[in-house]
């Protein structure tokens, strides 16, 4: 990135390929000359002056190029776009739900973008347009842009149905109380997700029903196939809340059954020994009149009372089928 806040300046040369334009040659730039696309780092004060006082654009367009947050959208603006877009983080050490944003806003023949954080699509498409196969027009840019932000996020989704497909499958072989924590933080993960991307759908949704002049029939065809992508992300996301749902309540209650089996054992326990003790309570008492206290043998023989109790007290747990 230059000093003055330019990530990247191209003027397309409609064949699939640019060349650098720098943003002092941008004052002179003439729409006969070509597409000008200029990339921004919006946090850069000279950016920010750049696209305040020189950009000639509208008071509205250089607030959303400016802002700090930015729902997606794609609002007209006499014949004019600006579109904000969201795409996944994937810079190492990043939340995947930690959203980057781009702002753009173009007329078909001048695109201004603008990002805080460093955004791969972007750079993809400044590689496609090194190797000559890049887009030839304002709508082209649109169409790649946004196809390159959907298929970057076909990875971060498979990781969550990834995960909810192991969490469904260690859930059947044991049930484990950490994969708990696993459920909520993939739940949480999803809603992140799908709360940032929905608003795209009615952005792409938009994009596609805008009348502009500058954009042909085959390239509204192109942006309908590149929303029919995030819908069905949407979808699976969608599908992987559902699936991480009933995964948690399939865990609940095989740890609800797996205590109230423990439970019911010392249930059993509890109702064997209730009549020994209070047998034995009842003989231990320091009073007179104890029966067989005199007879060597009554310790024996009450011994094998007890035992005939208990052997009794099974036959009518089996016979009543608690256990």
């Amino acid at each position: 990135m230059s000093d003055n806040g330019l990530v990247y300046g191209f003027l397309l040369d409609g064949k699939g390929g640019a060349k650098t334009l720098a943003l002092r040659d941008a004052v002179n730039w003439k729409p006969e000359d070509g597409i000008a696309w200029l990339h921004f780092d919006y946090t850069h004060d000279n950016a920010r002056q750049w696209i305040e006082n020189e950009g000639h654009l509208d008071n509205l367009v250089v607030e959303a190029l400016l802002t700090g947050e930015s729902r997606p959208r794609a609002t007209p603006m006499g014949d004019g776009l600006l579109v904000a877009l969201r795409g996944v983080n994937l810079s190492p050490g990043s939340n995947p739900e930690d959203m980057v944003g781009i702002r753009i806003w173009t007329d078909g023949t001048r695109i201004i973008s603008s990002r805080k954080r460093r955004l791969l699509s972007a750079s993809d498409l400044v590689e496609q347009l090194h190797k000559g196969d890049g887009p030839c027009t304002a709508g082209e840019f649109l169409i790649m842009l946004s196809d390159r932000l959907m298929s970057r996020m076909q990875t971060t989704i498979d990781d969550t149905e990834d995960k909810v497909a192991s969490i469904e499958e260690e859930i059947l072989s044991a049930g484990d109380y950490n994969l708990r924590s696993q459920i909520a933080s993939l739940r949480r993960e999803v809603i992140s997700l799908r709360r940032y991307l929905s608003p795209q759908r009615e952005a792409m949704l938009q994009l596609q029903t805008v009348k502009m002049s500058w954009l042909t029939a085959d390239e509204r065809q192109s942006l309908r196939e590149v929303t029919d992508h995030l819908i069905r992300y949407v979808e699976d996301l969608d599908s992987v809340r559902d699936r991480a749902a009933v995964a948690q309540e399939e865990l609940a209650n095989r740890l609800a059954e797996d205590m109230n089996n423990r439970m019911y054992v010392l249930s059993l326990v509890a109702a064997v020994f209730l009549p020994l003790g209070f047998l034995t309570g009842l003989l231990g008492i320091n009073v007179g009149g104890i029966p067989g206290a005199e007879n060597p043998l009554s310790f024996w023989v009450f011994c094998a009372m007890l035992v005939t109790l208990v052997g009794f007290q099974v036959w009518i747990f089996k016979r009543k089928s608690w256990f």
